[in-house]
């Protein structure tokens, strides 16, 4: 069978759960419990098995069962495509994590080349009205999904430009420190936008193609100030000309650390920003399940959808919609509820689990 799904995960001394075992198959997860039972939790540990820091963005230190904190592991068997890999995340007392992809070390960044996982978390219900560094964010995540080799890219002009800033803050002058930096970030700088802009058509073309419950947003890439520059060269000459300016800030303003999502609700024309709360968590979801269906074809499988408490914040029309969505994809997402009830419509397609806590311990029980 093809697609991408976990078909076991394991974790040891993960946040809440000192020890834990779920056996899979392809279908949607359903993880219901009382809040604080650690279904988040283990949404966190699927999350990393993609590149980055997870759904929560927590240090390895912080993910470590407390008060033991004596390091913790996450494996699990992962079908992708034809393919079966066994992966292994792991920290030990604090230390920076290890990835091994079938018992080789490996880096987090390849582990974009082997699956693609997606999620939407109560913490982004404020995406469009707050920073525009959380909808950078989650732009990238989402270029990522496409373009694994995003990551690495963005990796390299964030060094670069904390070495520019650096340079910037200490009021160094001299054109020569300069030089190769600010050629380095030109030319990371320029293939993120490019990245990004290629994404976004992507994102455009599966929001075109889909009758879908949710509404669709028109989106378009801006910056903070002026225009992107988007060549390498015109990113290089923006960089220089800017570096008297970016010397009395003391950090770079010109760049596409700068730019920012714009989202419109098509139906209505009507800024995401000025949107109501369920409108914003609608077009949310919508963006979450376009970037899915456009890896359903760019990838050749749609990817693993972390999902939580999606369920209570959508009426129970759209919650049916977004379950038979779901399955239409044929997308393993794993979706936290406190309920059983908040799963009615898609129990019977479904793989069912209660989480509890016993003694200070989640337990995982299939239902």
């Amino acid at each position: 069978m093809s697609g991408l799904f976990l078909t076991e995960l394991t974790l040891s001394h993960f946040r809440s759960h000192r020890a834990g075992r779920m056996a899979l198959d392809s279908r949607p997860v359903a993880l219901f419990g009382p809040n604080g039972a650690g279904k988040t939790n283990l949404l966190e540990a699927v999350s990393l098995f993609s590149p980055g820091r997870g759904l929560r963005r927590a240090s390895a230190a912080d993910m470590a069962r407390r008060p033991e904190s004596l390091g913790w592991k996450v494996t699990g068997v992962l079908r992708s495509l034809h393919q079966i890999h066994e992966i292994a995340i792991w920290s030990e007392e604090g230390a920076s994590r290890q990835v091994t992809i079938d018992e080789k070390a490996a880096t987090q960044l390849s582990l974009g080349r082997i699956a693609r996982v997606l999620w939407l978390v109560p913490a982004m219900d404020r995406l469009w009205i707050e920073g525009a560094e959380g909808r950078r964010r989650f732009l990238d995540r989402m270029t990522m999904s496409f373009i694994p080799d995003h990551a690495e890219v963005s990796l390299t002009y964030e060094k670069a430009m904390r070495e520019r800033n650096r340079l910037l803050k200490d009021q160094v002058r001299d054109t020569h420190w300069y030089g190769a930096i600010e050629a380095q970030m030109a030319r990371a700088g320029a293939a993120i936008h490019a990245n990004r802009l290629a994404a976004l058509d992507l994102l455009r073309a599966a929001q075109d193609q889909a009758e879908t419950a949710f509404p669709a947003a028109e989106l378009d890439l801006q910056q903070t100030e002026g225009e992107m520059p988007e060549t390498e060269a015109d990113l290089l000459d923006a960089l220089r000309e800017s570096r008297f300016r970016d010397l009395a800030a003391g950090r770079s303003l010109v760049g596409p650390h700068r730019s920012d999502l714009y989202a419109v609700y098509a139906a209505k024309g009507v800024p995401a920003s000025d949107c109501s709360t369920g409108e914003q968590k609608a077009l949310l979801v919508s963006l979450i399940l376009a970037n899915a269906r456009g890896l359903a074809r760019d990838f050749g499988a749609p990817p693993l959808l972390l999902l939580d408490e999606v369920a209570a914040h959508l009426d129970a029309n759209r919650r049916a919609a977004l379950y038979d969505e779901i399955c239409a994809l044929g997308a393993q997402a794993w979706m936290t509820g406190t309920g059983p009830e908040l799963f009615d419509t898609i129990a019977t397609r479904a793989q069912m689990f209660e989480v509890t806590e016993e003694a200070g311990t989640s337990v995982i029980s299939a239902r």
